[in-house]
């Protein structure tokens, strides 16, 4: 028979200082003598798994306002709090996925949707890989509106045409190559207060594609030094040992990967350990078996996806015996990895790789929490945690296949999903925020800071890849047309390459999170000078239109009427009907042959 004995009473106190067990039957009596907040409910009769490890104990948990403040056998429950009888259910922590990216490429592809997801597989906190750091603020508002996770924002560094930066510009992915420029990264990013560092260390692309560019220790070691002055963990893209090593070395927090070529020595293994460097491995992303039976067992690139599979199951399973804390993590977003339903994939892969199911649900619930800082907040069942709460039915530290039979999730002593749940806010049956309307004018150029006058971040649009086109925007003086005056210069040497392109975007909101709605307007209308041809176009949610002019030296003022743009074919479907509704940024830029040289200048943007 389990008994309170097997818990350690220091970590169900309210202080740091240890109680004796009459000293919690004390404080519940305490709690008792008076009636409870509206919001005081307590979980009666659940095997609660409390997330550190100990074997699982029948006991009572007591929530109010949203925290744990009772937890034992015998924990008494205040007087008019609400009772859920939990006989025969498991009550666990909610479940972390460390490494998500919430893009619209995706499945499902909009927030509210993937935040459902979430919140419907019992994952309660996660990160997210994908954002520019302009769109924080917005997304933060928006997430508050929603049944969701916690949601905790990456801030992107990379290199020059590395991994990750190879189809951004530098709003969303930094560039850096140099310890000076690491530290400046690092600087850039305090007015956004990003909640931890994505550093794509290593340019190889899950070994399909060749090495972009990786970045050297120095600059790591100089990147997670600076993040770590402002308690930002900092997670590698990191697949190969020799460049997990690397980050070993520079101290970094985790690795966002796992290690793939090869099978790690004894001697690496115990230089991770020595590090203090956790893995998140990522099984659910690299399982080539995600999507079912494989077909052609002879297939080249299928044979090299069971390799290095197999390779990344044998180094979870070392690493951990060694002491290497193993985090969960999925990559959800990218193909073949939809939201929620790989984070419960993720378990019961690190079980496919040696760990017992107990030992992968601390690994995605506790372990992960330490790795992003929150381990006193969250991440296990103890007294002053924020209530984030899921009941399964079965046993999953018996068996993992139970974290399939969800029953409750509560997020901040919410019941969110399952059994008895409320509706889901109308904002989450939703696939974006309600437009809004802007004034007219998009952008004088007056600013000096790269900010419109809608005071949005103006985004450099390049194309993509590791030979990509040069690009500088900046605002210049006028020289005609309007003396005293600034414009935005666009200059630019294209790639040796086919449909190069250079351009850049106004956002309309920050972010280009909340879309506009253009009723009252009819058109566009900008002053300009160039040479050649260039492409307008506006970019939504719904779709992209374009339309086309053509320039001579010496400015004049173009005026184009909504009915000149033309949607643009997504893939082999025809694009959307303009509909003047959904929008987010206008953009302008051109196409040259290789090698060729761009330029324009534009001032005054707006809808008239």
């Amino acid at each position: 028979m389990l008994t309170y004995s097997r818990r350690t009473l220091a970590k169900r106190s309210l202080t740091l200082v240890t109680l004796a067990a009459p000293a919690v039957i004390l404080l519940a009596g305490a709690l008792d003598a008076k009636p409870a907040p509206a919001d005081t409910f307590a979980i009666v009769g659940a095997s609660v798994f409390d997330g550190t490890g100990a074997a699982p104990v029948i006991e009572t948990v007591v929530i109010s306002n949203g925290r744990i403040v009772a937890v034992g056998p015998n924990a008494a429950i205040p007087r008019g709090a609400r009772v859920v009888k939990a006989e025969g259910k498991a009550l666990l922590p909610g479940l972390f996925d460390v490494h998500t990216h919430w893009t619209p490429s995706g499945s499902p592809a909009t927030a509210p949707q993937i935040a459902t997801a979430y919140v419907e597989a019992g994952v309660t906190t996660v990160t997210d890989f994908h954002e520019q750091p302009e769109s924080y603020a917005p997304r933060r508002a928006w997430l508050k509106t929603l049944a969701s996770p916690h949601v905790a924002f990456a801030a992107r560094i990379s290199t020059p045409g590395g991994h990750g930066a190879d189809w951004a510009d530098q709003a969303t992915t930094i560039w850096i190559n140099t310890p000076e420029a690491a530290r400046a990264a690092i600087k850039s990013l305090e007015p956004y207060q990003p909640d931890l560092i994505k550093a794509f260390s290593d340019g190889w692309r899950y070994g399909n594609s060749p090495d972009n560019t990786s970045m050297d220790e120095w600059t790591l070691g100089a990147l997670a030094k600076a993040a770590h002055e402002h308690d930002w963990p900092v997670l590698t893209h990191t697949v190969t040992v020799d460049r997990g090593l690397v980050a070993a070395r520079a101290g970094v927090d985790s690795l966002a990967h796992g290690l793939q070529d090869r099978k790690l020595t004894s001697a690496e293994v115990a230089e991770i350990k020595a590090s203090g460097m956790a893995m998140a491995p990522t099984l659910a992303v690299y399982d080539p078996y995600k999507r079912g039976p494989i077909g052609q067992t002879d297939d080249p690139r299928l044979q090299q996806s069971v390799r290095k599979f197999a390779n990344a199951l044998y180094n979870v399973k070392v690493l951990f015996d060694a002491g290497v804390p193993i985090a969960l993590g999925t990559d959800a977003g990218m193909p073949g990895t939809p939201h929620g339903a790989s984070t419960l994939h993720e378990l019961e892969l690190l079980v496919k790789a040696g760990l017992t199911p107990s030992q992968a649900l601390v690994a995605g619930t506790r372990t992960s929490a330490q790795i992003l800082r929150v381990a006193k907040d969250r991440g296990t069942i103890a007294v002053g945690k924020r209530a984030d709460l899921v009941l399964f039915s079965g046993k999953p530290w018996q068996d993992i296949g139970d974290i399939h039979k969800l029953y409750r999730v509560y997020i901040d002593g919410k019941l969110v999903s399952g059994e008895g749940a409320p509706p889901l806010p109308a904002a989450n049956l939703t696939d974006r925020l309600p437009s809004v309307t802007v004034p007219a004018l998009i952008d004088d150029f007056e600013r000096s800071d790269r900010r419109s006058s809608l005071d949005t971040l103006r985004l450099e649009t390049g194309d993509g890849g590791m030979d990509r086109t040069v690009e500088i925007t900046q605002v210049v003086p006028r020289t005609e047309g309007g003396v005293g005056r600034k414009a935005l210069s666009l200059s630019a040497r294209m790639a040796q390459k086919d449909n190069a392109y250079a351009g850049f975007a106004v956002p309309l909101t920050r972010g280009s999170v909340t879309p506009v709605k253009l009723a009252g307007y009819t058109g566009l209308r900008f002053e300009v000078s160039g040479e050649g041809d260039y492409t307008v176009r506006l970019n939504g949610l719904d779709g992209v239109w374009e339309a086309s002019i053509s320039r001579q030296p010496g400015w004049g003022t173009v005026e184009l009427p909504f009915s000149a743009f033309t949607p643009v074919a997504r893939g082999k479907k025809p694009g959307a009907a303009f509909t003047g509704d959904g929008i987010t940024q206008v953009e302008l830029g051109g196409s040259r042959q290789p090698g060729e040289r761009l330029w324009m200048l534009v001032d005054n943007l707006r809808f008239y």
